[in-house]
């Protein structure tokens, strides 16, 4: 075996054992095949920088500013190999996930192309889709991929306002791509059955989680602005979702 593979092996066991598994740089690099740990984080520089182009969520029930993203979709199949951008869509939740946002749709502008079409993004993507297929039965995935980036501008930004939650889906990858001026954005991730788990902060570029979405909960709390009058305050993170029977929305329900 691989290296990588033995990695995905060791990846998987961890999420059928507690539903969730955190790695680091290292760990992606090695994942993706990447031959250096600074080749994969150079090119992850260069993607992240895509960010700062991101377009206010107006969707935001607390009429709050501070949260910007972009959005796509994309189709996987894990017995040819091949990954595939979906026309634009809707992003879309029932309410009985998200209570605050859910139960209609969602647009929002899409992923530049320079990401969406970029091959260490698609590999990422891909990966990390064939190592849920070591725990789940789903030969194809229906990805939705996220760009946020929560700023400080109102005084605090809330990167998961509708509180701890699951997304609906059966797996959840969230990956930090830098922090900026902040401090909070505690990321929590408890079992749905008897709310034990963990708490930590992700402040080094690259930390990823991955989450069974049927067996974990997961919140981040608020941030702030790391002294008192600084601006240009903000916390960047990619989520990718994972879900084997199509995308959610009110006719697949």
């Amino acid at each position: 075996m691989t290296e990588s593979s033995l990695l995905q092996e060791t990846l998987s066991n961890q999420i059928r054992a507690q539903g969730f598994t955190k790695l680091v740089a290292e760990d992606l690099s090695l994942l993706t095949g990447d031959k250096s740990v600074s080749g994969f984080t150079q090119h992850w520089d260069a993607l992240h920088a895509s960010w700062a182009d991101l377009r206010r969520d107006n969707h935001l029930k607390d009429g709050g500013a501070y949260r910007q993203r972009r959005h796509s979709c994309f189709i996987q199949n894990i017995d040819t190999e091949t990954i595939t951008q979906t026309p634009h869509r809707a992003h879309w939740q029932p309410t009985v996930f998200n209570a605050l946002h859910g139960g209609y749709d969602r647009m929002f502008e899409p992923i530049d192309a320079s990401v969406t079409a970029d091959p260490s993004f698609l590999k990422l993507v891909s990966v990390l889709g064939e190592t849920f297929a070591q725990v789940h039965t789903a030969r194809s995935w229906f990805i939705e991929a996220h760009q946020f980036r929560i700023n400080t501008n109102g005084g605090i930004g809330r990167p998961t306002p509708e509180g701890a939650h699951r997304d609906g889906v059966d797996f959840v990858v969230v990956m930090m791509l830098g922090r900026h001026q902040v401090k909070g954005g505690e990321t929590r991730v408890f079992n749905v059955d008897d709310s034990t788990g963990v708490r930590f902060v992700m402040q080094e570029p690259y930390t990823t989680i991955l989450l069974n979405d049927e067996r974990v909960i997961h919140e981040t709390t608020p941030i702030q602005p790391a002294e008192p009058g600084m601006t240009d305050c903000w916390r960047d993170t990619l989520v990718l979702t994972y879900r084997a029977k199509g995308f959610q929305s009110p006719e697949a329900m």
